[in-house]
């Protein structure tokens, strides 16, 4: 009997899971059968549910695959890249990826 967890620590156990599933999002197809992958039938409506810690509660309908990709996965904001004047500028030289220099620059 000491390989049994006690109660509370189940519970505390079960408590952790149920927060982490709380808010996650699924799409479930409307179509007739077993539901075998996302996938099949790409055309069928889908269901788009949310797990509010003890069951899943319907949000809203979809009529695609592509629009329930759209809710489940939405696209994370772009990186701003820098902008021209933000780099350093290169010295004089010939380094080796620079283009090489004029035979003018070469005489002074």
């Amino acid at each position: 009997m000491d390989d049994e967890e006690s109660l509370a620590e189940w519970a505390r156990k079960r408590e952790q899971r149920r927060a982490r599933n709380k808010g996650q999002l699924r799409a479930v197809p409307l179509s007739s059968g077993p539901h075998c992958g996302a996938h099949v039938e790409p055309d069928a409506p889908r269901v788009i549910q949310e797990h509010d810690g003890t069951e899943w509660v319907t949000v809203s309908v979809v009529e695609s695959l592509a629009a329930a990709k759209a809710i489940l996965y939405p696209p994370q904001p772009a990186e701003e890249k820098p902008t021209e004047w933000d780099r350093p500028a290169l010295g004089k030289g010939r380094g080796r990826h620079r283009r090489p220099s004029s035979a003018k620059d070469s005489d002074a």
